[in-house]
């Protein structure tokens, strides 16, 4: 007798193919995926500890709740006001004046003729970013320190004692930290930036020269135009951190002195002095589940605006 076989479903027979031809993938992306949970995920359950009272012998889940009184203390504080200025503000002149100075670098260096001093240029750019800021911590005293820095030694020079202390200068440190993080992070922006003009066809500036387009009007109409996708993502990014301070930044390279605090002081370092001092895990809890909370939502409004202006250069 003749088996009339049943015709398989269309969709499962997409299926299966599906995962025969993406099984690969799956299998490079499993790491990545692992990583995650374990070091991302599974960790979200101790937020529930900024709502609580944290009592080690009792544990997480055995600590009394407090509601919100964490956030209550952490944003009644005299200094809630100073660390969240200091914060929103330096993040703000950190992202204009690294776009800035990355995109101009860009320029320069996609300008040059010369690949070998290009590349060598690059690379001289780039070493700061592998840096830790304790290292750049003690490059910065060794300017700075009041009786054997470099400063005072030229001030010296002059006819000057040379005593000042410049850790107890509060005017210097604000202009000071922004050049220390452009010098550190711009080489980074500036190799993301190269490698988008770097794949720019040849074509728009052959037909450009042709036109007796200048090297300035070049970089207006062509250049920058295609760098406003990695731009907008960037910025959408940048924004997610706006309420995030580089501990290293703020705390290792003003050598944690307590007199400058005024212009030195964000929500990170305190929160560590919170937790260092005062022992009040709850408290350090809430302040980072706010950092991320309103992170978040910058990220989200962002993105919406970037998508209205151009939704080509929006992440979603």
């Amino acid at each position: 007798m003749l088996q009339i076989r049943p015709k398989l479903n269309p969709e499962k027979k997409k299926r299966k193919i599906f995962i025969k031809e993406d099984a690969p993938l799956y299998l490079m992306a499993l790491p990545t995926v692992i990583y995650l949970i374990i070091f991302c995920y599974l960790p979200m359950a101790g937020l529930i500890m900024a709502f609580q009272n944290l009592n080690i012998t009792k544990g997480i889940f055995g600590s009394p709740f407090v509601g919100f009184k964490n956030f209550e203390f952490l944003f009644s504080t005299t200094d809630a006001w100073v660390i969240t200025r200091n914060t929103v503000c330096y993040n703000l002149v950190f992202i204009v004046v690294n776009l800035i100075i990355s995109i101009c670098m860009a320029l320069m260096l996609s300008s040059l003729r010369s690949a070998i001093y290009a590349k060598t240029m690059q690379t001289v750019y780039m070493m700061p970013y592998f840096l830790s800021y304790a290292v750049i911590a003690i490059v910065v005293n060794a300017f700075l320190d009041r009786d054997d820095g470099l400063v005072n030694a030229i001030i010296k020079m002059t006819g000057d004692p040379g005593k000042t202390n410049w850790y107890h200068q509060a005017g210097l440190w604000p202009p000071l930290l922004v050049f220390v993080n452009a010098w550190k992070g711009v080489g980074y922006q500036t190799v993301l930036y190269l490698a988008v003009i770097a794949g720019i066809s040849t074509d728009y500036y052959e037909a450009a020269v042709l036109d007796g387009a200048t090297k300035f009007q070049q970089a207006r109409y062509i250049t920058i135009p295609h760098l406003r996708y990695i731009v907008g993502i960037s910025l959408i990014l940048s924004m997610s951190h706006i309420f995030r301070g580089d501990f290293g930044l703020f705390f290792t390279v003003p050598m944690d002195e307590g007199k400058i605090y005024a212009v030195t002081d964000v929500i990170d370092t305190y929160i560590y002095r919170a937790l260092t001092y005062l022992n009040n895990v709850g408290m350090s809890t809430a302040a980072g589940l706010y950092q991320s909370v309103v992170g978040f939502i910058l990220v989200l409004i962002v993105n919406r605006i970037v998508n209205r202006i151009d939704p080509d250069s929006a992440m979603f």
